[in-house]
This record gives C-alpha cells, structure tokens and sequence, in this order.
C-alpha cells in the first residue's frame, strides 16, 4: 500500500469514527516511508510528535492513549498499549510553576524536562498507566493498570503500582509465566526464542527465575 493510500485510509477511517465511534486501523506509515503492516493504531489515541516517534511491527494502541514522541520515543515490535495510558518523552509542569506568565515566551523553560523513553519488544502496558519521560522499559515486560513507572524497568518484569503516587516497583517475572505456556506448546519456542533469546527460553521452560533478583535490577 502507498503512502498516499494510506493517509487516504486513516483519513477515511478517522472521519467515521467520528459518528461510530472508536476503530482500529491496521498499517502504521513513518515519516520516513517505513511501513509497518501488522501495526494497528486507534482513531482515538492522541500522538503528538510523530517525527520523533519509532513503532516496530505488530504494535497495538488501543483506544484513548497518549504518545509523546518530541523527545525520542521508540516502541519496539509486538508491545501493547491498552487504553488511557500516557507515553511521555517531556514534562513541563515544574516549569510552568516556577516561571509562571514568563513560561509561555521562554524557548528554554527553566525546568523542563526532555528525555527519550523507550517501550521494549513484546511488552504490556495496562490501562490508566503513565510511562515518565527517560523511562526505559525491557523486553517482555507486564506494567499493571494504574501504574507510574519511571526509570529503569529490566527485562521480563511484572511492575505493579505501590502507594498512591509513587513508582511503580517490580512484583514478578513474566517468564514464570510463558514457561507454563511453552511447555504445553513446543512448536511456539523457536518463535519466542527469536525476541526473548534461547538463555531466557530456556529459564522459561526450566523455571529458573527469580523474582528478587528481577527487583534488584530496577533502578
């Protein structure tokens, strides 16, 4: 599918969904001319910053989030973005405090934060989640609904959130999970094997994780 036809398409789409409601359309086009075909975008989700924006194949962005790509946000294939969920790469809200009317003239606001985030391959974000500025989340990483996360998520961890606005902080591992489902599907290794690695196949199927020390890693 050309370029062309496919801002035809979204265009199209998006103006129906106007008096149907919400639609997910498949294609997703770089400005760049990448296409990822099995990428799939809701008519509904905001995205600011497109130019600063890198979304893998296979990614879906279910209905009503927020991308924030004016900083550097790379989301890598196969992640999942749920609903009402926030992905910032800026944050200017101490600026607008402590520099109050001047914020708004100032091209270099005292306080304002720009960071890259990154979304690692095959990961979950549940809903009503915020993924702070300069997050870097692993690969095959579960962030639970209403969670903040900030920092350094490390590969394979489920995060969950703790008291009400703090960090989000490691409650397990994923791979405890897949191994239940590897092990009664052996034609799906190679296929995880190829994003996960044959070390973590392996520790998936043997049971060979450790939840602790999945927590020390996340910083």
């Amino acid at each position: 599918m050309s370029a062309l036809s496919l801002r035809l398409k979204h265009f199209l789409v998006r103006l129906l969904s106007v008096f149907t409601g919400p639609r997910i359309v498949y294609g997703w086009r770089h400005p760049d001319g990448r296409l990822c075909p099995h990428t799939r975008v809701s008519t509904h989700s905001c995205i600011e910053g497109v130019e600063g924006l890198t979304l893998g194949d296979h990614v879906f962005i279910g209905h009503f989030n927020r991308l924030d790509g004016s900083n550097g946000l790379e989301i890598e294939e196969g992640v999942q973005i749920t609903s009402h969920v926030a992905i910032l790469s800026h944050s200017s809200h101490k600026a607008v405090r402590v520099m109050g009317r001047r914020y708004i003239r100032d091209p270099n606001p005292v306080g304002y934060v720009r960071r890259a985030t990154r979304i690692g391959a095959y990961s979950f974000i549940g809903p009503h989640s915020v993924i702070a500025p300069g997050a870097q989340i692993g690969k095959g990483v579960i962030v639970q609904g209403y969670s903040f996360v900030s920092g350094v998520v490390p590969d394979f961890a489920v995060v969950g959130p703790q008291a009400h606005g703090k960090p989000a902080v490691v409650l397990g591992d994923t791979r405890r999970l897949d191994g239940e489902l590897l092990r009664r599907h052996p034609e799906l290794h190679d296929v995880y094997a190829r994003w996960a690695g044959l070390d973590n196949l392996r520790r998936a199927l043997d049971g060979e994780t450790s939840d602790g020390a999945v927590a020390r890693e996340m910083r």
